[in-house]
């Protein structure tokens, strides 16, 4: 029988039901983010075919932007390493990062971004919450759901690309 996905196994511990969905979606990309990259080659991180986005930009982005809209759901601004991972988005490290350190990136932002949730008041779920510089107009409620259907699109954009570079570079 094939594996429930994360929603439809019920409702998860201590997390108010308006929020679950939120809590649903990301926990099964990190679910699906494990089965696509097991045993995907180091080599093949930054591989653009068709130019299109690598798998580690895909990885670090998925990271990096929970952390941000995390962060606005705050109500908080942005610290220069975050700047910094932002400029980094689609760049190897000096020391070159591996699939199992990007993805134990993503895992530990999933822990942080589900605490923050649990620890989440329903009562300022339409606060007004700024986003960048520019104080874009949204909610705590918006950016919550936007993290979590930004990193289900990327998760699909990031299994598709890893599909791609791995039959077109099966020798590895």
């Amino acid at each position: 029988m094939a594996k429930l996905e994360v929603w439809q196994r019920g409702l998860l511990p201590n997390l108010d039901p308006l929020l679950q969905p939120v809590g649903h979606a990301l926990l099964q990309a990190q679910e699906e983010l494990h089965e696509y990259l097991a045993d995907f080659p180091n080599q093949l991180l930054w591989v653009k075919p068709a130019g299109m986005a690598s798998v580690g930009f895909h990885l670090q982005h998925l990271s990096g932007v929970l952390d941000r809209v995390f962060t606005y759901a705050r109500a908080e601004g942005l610290m220069l390493f975050q700047f910094e991972q932002l400029e980094e988005e689609g760049r190897d490290s000096d020391d070159g990062y591996t699939v199992d350190a990007l993805v134990g990136r993503f895992d530990a932002r999933i822990n942080i971004v589900m605490k923050q949730l649990r620890e989440t008041d329903i009562n300022t779920l339409t606060d007004f919450r700024g986003i960048g510089r520019a104080g874009l107009p949204s909610t705590v409620m918006g950016l919550l759901f936007h993290g979590a259907e930004h990193t289900m699109r990327h998760l699909g954009q990031l299994m598709v690309t890893a599909a791609v570079v791995k039959e077109k570079f099966n020798d590895y």
